[in-house]
């Protein structure tokens, strides 16, 4: 798969918007299995590699884009950029490093010698990798559930009302 221009969705001040190139996963998992949900707003077919593949030792973390969705939900969208890469390089100049290991969005650390991932449940995330990715690393397949409807995030706006949002609102 090659890197496409990321659109316009998301907060108007990203710096990602219409200038980053990459690959964009989806990160939620079902909260008792640790599987990929049943149902997706993204289509009948879904691309599952392993994390390891993309997030390891040799990619850095970045933060993108952090929105409401009027819900329980705030949507978050992280990138991964192999070290020293042009996407690397990009973020470096442009967005705040994640630590990998301590972050309130996704991390990777090293539990007996053995990668473990794990990432907040309260948001929807989105990761974009900056790179090409080989179809051989991951397998394709039908989703088991239902396809939902998209919920766009073209000209995404804060809720005025949220606590998570906005910081002068009941704090």
């Amino acid at each position: 798969m090659r890197p496409s221009l990321k659109d316009s969705s998301g907060s108007h001040g990203s710096p990602t918007s219409g200038t980053l190139h990459g690959i964009f996963f989806s990160c939620n998992t079902e909260f008792n299995t640790g599987q990929p949900p049943q149902d997706s707003p993204y289509g009948r077919y879904r691309f599952q590699i392993p994390a390891q593949r993309l997030f390891n030792a040799g990619t850095n973390l970045y933060f993108a884009d952090f929105y409401c969705m009027y819900t329980a939900y705030h949507y978050v969208v992280l990138v991964l950029a192999p070290k020293g890469s042009s996407g690397d390089a990009f973020c470096r100049e442009r967005l705040p490093q994640l630590d990998a290991a301590r972050n309130a969005f996704l991390t990777c650390s090293v539990e007996d010698g053995v990668p473990v991932y794990r990432h907040a449940q309260d948001s929807i995330l989105e990761v974009i990798y900056t790179e090409p990715v080989d179809l051989s690393l991951g397998a394709l397949g039908e989703i088991s559930g239902h396809q939902l409807m998209s919920l766009s995030t073209a000209n995404a706006k804060k809720d005025p009302s949220c606590k998570t949002c906005n910081i002068s609102v009941g704090r």
